[in-house]
């Protein structure tokens, strides 16, 4: 399978899981549905540890990637939580569109890979496109209404949150992609959400989000309660998971990730398409700045 169709299945993935979160989970809190997209989907995909190889026989490089890569997971998610919690969704989302550009400056470093300059203009399409759909209220006769969220930086933390999210998702993909090297796709996917679930527990634990601890035991009842909803949301967390690092063992990490931000586009037809949700037009420009970018992108690799 190419990497394309693997990427465009796990942005498709990512979107449903957040179209049935929204639909069917309201009212839980941030804490449980990092239980749901961490835990929860490590456990689904313990069945794919048999192909596990012998852990001792592992090297030890694999062990020091994975020890980087896991707190940067878990801390990625927790500062994510906590920009949206505490500042607006406005001036802090649209700083996502930036972990592509972050990607293609690290896997340079860290990998050797170098994007076409024809790939270069694809993914900064896909930037564009993914900073256009995120920003909200921006007026089409002004255009400094579209650069609103970029001078934010200066004055809004959450924007620079955000913005941390995003280097540590390029980070995290591109290091991920080092780990992939030990281990087959599924395996290692398996595995490593494993261990970030496992580590998850704990933290949700101790870490207050929103002034409160996750009560682990009222949680899992309450995730109990609604058992259908929960695995839909996490078995589809899981084919991101599969999908995810099949793809980024096939092509250049800028590319894959760039892809994946298409993302945006399934959940805004999700948003029109099941929740009635308004200004489907004036989110064209956006929508077909990423198609444009997949297109230009799809060239070059």
């Amino acid at each position: 399978m190419s990497w394309l169709l693997l990427t465009l299945i796990c942005a498709f993935s990512i979107a449903s899981a957040d179209a049935a979160t929204k639909a069917w989970l309201q009212g839980f809190s941030a804490r449980e549905l990092t239980l749901i997209r961490f835990t929860l989907t490590g456990a689904l995909l313990s069945p794919l540890l048999v192909w596990l190889p012998d852990l001792g026989a592992l090297p030890a490089p694999f062990w020091g990637w994975l020890s980087v890569l896991v707190p940067l997971e878990i801390g990625a998610m927790l500062l994510y939580m906590a920009a949206i919690r505490d500042h607006p969704l406005s001036l802090t989302l649209p700083y996502l569109a930036f972990t592509p550009v972050f990607s293609m400056a690290i896997a340079a470093l860290v990998l050797g890979e170098r994007v076409s300059l024809i790939g270069l203009v694809g993914v900064l399409l896909i930037v564009a496109g993914a900073w256009l759909l995120n920003v909200e209220q921006a007026r089409r006769d002004d255009w400094r209404t579209w650069l609103r969220p970029l001078s934010a930086i200066r004055w809004e933390a959450g924007s620079r949150m955000m913005l941390g999210v995003a280097l540590l998702y390029g980070l995290t993909s591109t290091l991920g992609k080092v780990a992939l090297l030990y281990l087959p796709s599924a395996a290692f996917g398996a595995f490593y959400f494993a261990v970030v679930g496992l580590l998850a527990i704990p933290l949700l634990l101790l870490v207050p989000i929103g002034g409160a601890r996750l009560a682990l035991r009222p949680a899992l009842r309450r995730l109990a309660r609604r058992p259908g909803a929960v695995l839909a949301v996490a078995a589809l967390n899981g084919v991101m998971v599969i999908t995810h690092f099949m793809a980024l063992r096939l092509t250049e990490v800028a590319y894959m990730i760039a892809v994946k931000r298409s993302s945006l586009l399934f959940g805004i037809l999700y948003g029109a398409l099941l929740f009635r949700e308004p200004n489907l037009a004036s989110r064209m420009p956006g929508g077909v700045l990423m198609l444009a970018g997949v297109f230009v992108i799809l060239l070059a690799a």
